[in-house]
């Protein structure tokens, strides 16, 4: 039986080189990987990530396993580099496709949400009293005004008590039809703006993702199922002296976080959104890389991650 799974069919060519030949590198060092998640400080659910293709290495685990099985780390972190550039893309082109896919949904949404309100609309108008209805009576009154001029005080002081009383109740029952019209329409207006259950399914988070927006803050991208393949782009960069500071977002999860690589023990990344802060640091000495938590976001520019690194320089995404 065949050691490794066949990567997936859709997987970027320069991302399948690279992932083989981290198998290469793993098998020619004779290791399982456990023994591979015991030797390196990465855990073995991320390294089976990593060998199958479903999760782009860090540039600190790539490191690691060339120290384990002595090789030379320039080589293999050119190959990541690349491997990294495209995978990049293929990030860039799923939130295209997922953009569209939302587009798609919101339109088909608004155009049954449009044939509701005039269907509300239209319930609405047939309930509302003609403006006449009120000077109809009032034309009564006269009529039975003058035909009551004949006849004794009495008579006329009855009718006209009569007739006041009517109008009166029609007036009432008038202002009652138009106040419950309204009420209804705009009852029918707030449904067509609600999220129908389809439009709700939708926003629904695809298989292995564990959290969105605010239920993410604070817990780690991996672990959420945050940061796989398709759901997370480099929303902004900057290199801060050997360092590269990156803002990582997710659409899917509605939320971002920090991530340095190039880095040295001490240093320290932080990111940011409105009040929302978190914090990651490079504890260990040959670590190369640190990530935060994350932060719930709206969108990928709310976002800004700062650097301090040991050497005291500092530095934030712009």
């Amino acid at each position: 039986m065949a050691r490794w799974k066949a990567l997936p069919d859709d997987l970027d060519p320069q991302i399948g080189e690279f992932t083989g030949q981290l198998r290469r590198l793993v098998d020619q060092g004779g290791l399982s990987v456990a023994a591979l998640a015991d030797r390196t400080g990465y855990s073995k659910t991320s390294w089976e990530r990593y060998l199958n293709g479903r999760l782009l290495a860090p540039r600190g685990a790539i490191a690691a396993l060339a120290e384990v099985t002595g090789t030379s780390p320039v080589h293999l972190t050119t190959m990541w580099e690349l491997a990294e550039r495209a995978w990049s893309r293929a990030e860039m082109r799923q939130d295209r496709t997922m953009e569209q896919i939302r587009i798609t949904q919101a339109r088909a949404e608004l155009g049954d949400f449009g044939g509701a309100r005039a269907e509300a609309e239209a319930a609405g108008g047939t309930r509302t009293v003609p403006a006449g209805t009120v000077t109809d009576a009032a034309s009564e009154v006269d009529a039975r005004r003058s035909s009551a001029t004949a006849e004794s005080h009495e008579g006329r002081r009855r009718l006209l008590l009569f007739v006041a009383g009517a109008a009166a109740v029609l007036v009432v029952i008038g202002t009652v039809f138009l106040l419950t019209g309204r009420n209804e329409g705009a009852g029918a207006a707030r449904a067509a703006n609600s999220p129908s259950p389809t439009a709700t399914r939708a926003a629904d988070p695809p298989p292995g993702v564990k959290c969105v927006g605010a239920g993410c803050t604070g817990k780690d991208a991996e672990a959420m199922g945050c940061s796989g393949g398709g759901l997370v782009t480099t929303a902004r960069t900057a290199t801060v002296g050997a360092a590269t500071l990156e803002v990582r977002y997710s659409s899917t999860c509605g939320a971002a976080w920090g991530r340095i690589t190039g880095a040295a023990q001490g240093d320290q990344v932080r990111i940011t959104a409105g009040r929302a802060a978190q914090r990651g640091d490079v504890t260990a000495a040959g670590d190369t890389i640190a990530y935060t938590p994350m932060v719930a976001v709206t969108g990928a520019g709310e976002a800004e991650a700062c650097v301090t690194l040991a050497a005291g320089r500092t530095g934030c995404t712009k």
